[in-house]
Parts: C-alpha cells; structure tokens; sequence
C-alpha cells in the first residue's frame, strides 16, 4: 500500500527554522518525482518545491527561494524540505506528495499520491 507520512510541523517564531519530513511505504521513491505543497486557511493549495525525477532539477515558489531547501534520500525512502528564516505567511498545512509522471512538475494534478499533511504555524 502506497503512504505518504509527513512529521515535523510546529508553531515557530518568525525568523526561525523547521525541518520537515516525508517517510514513504510500500514503495520505492527512487523514480518518483516528488514535491512539497502547502494551503493556507482560504486559499488554494499551492506547490512550493519539487524535485524531477528526469535530470534531479528543482523547482521552488518565488515566494520561499533562498530560505527553503528541498532534498531527498533514497536510501531512507524519504524527502524533506528544510525551512529557514519562517514568516507568519508561512503558515499552512503542508503536503508531501509525488508523481509518477517523468520530469519536474508543480500543478497539484501532476501528483499522484499525498501525504495527509503536517501544520507549520509562524507567529511570534
């Protein structure tokens, strides 16, 4: 059975750092592209880094470049996504997912199996 489990969400204050983790089962995540999103109340979901699984390039939102770092390893059956310098607007619930489909993708359509999400609250 395929499963997407994500840990390491928590309230932090802004200026601070969290790492979060996806721990895939039943499968091996080696040919899989994978990618974090997130959705804050009221707004839609949004992709904010992805990792192809075609040539290993990376995609990050505008929004989070230069403060969060995506990675992946194999090994552990497992990608993270390292955030840095947190803002209040950085608040959501935030999805691991991955995709079947060979390339780099960011439209949540793209993906095919998703975690059930991990809160990320920023305030002070």
């Amino acid at each position: 059975q395929v499963q997407l489990v994500e840990s390491g969400g928590a309230l932090v204050q802004p200026g601070g750092s969290l790492r979060l983790s996806c721990a895939a089962s039943g499968f091996s995540l080696e040919y899989y592209a994978i990618g974090w999103f997130r959705q804050a109340p009221g707004k839609e979901r949004e992709a904010v880094s992805s990792i192809s699984n075609r040539d290993g390039s990376i995609f990050y939102a505008d929004s989070v470049k230069g403060r969060f770092t995506i990675s992946r390893d194999n090994a552990k059956n497992a990608f993270y996504l390292q955030m840095d310098s947190l803002k209040p607007e950085d608040t959501a619930v935030y999805y691991c997912a991955t995709s079947e489909r060979y390339g780099r993708f960011y439209r949540a359509y793209e993906f095919d199996h998703w975690g059930q999400g991990t809160q990320v609250t920023v305030s002070s």
